[in-house]
């Protein structure tokens, strides 16, 4: 990895959805959540395969390095 591919003094570096996303330091799964959805209602998030409940959301910092599944529940037929 190279300077330009580090996140800068103050963030940290994890993968949404599989996509890279630098965040700052401190950033918690409630606030990625509202980043990637317009509505938590119907989302389930996983950090490193472990679901996180979402009472945990406003509390659990995200870590550098992790990997977040941010999905939602579809309606249909």
């Amino acid at each position: 990895m190279t300077d330009s591919d580090m996140p800068g003094p103050a963030g940290i570096r994890a993968t949404v959805n599989g996509e890279a996303a630098d965040l700052a330091a401190g950033t918690t799964l409630a606030e990625v959540v509202a980043m990637v959805c317009e509505s938590d209602r119907g989302v389930a998030v996983a950090v490193g395969r472990e679901v996180v409940p979402r009472s945990a959301w406003p509390s659990f910092r995200v870590r550098d390095g992790a990997f977040i599944e941010v999905v939602t529940a579809a309606a249909g037929g």
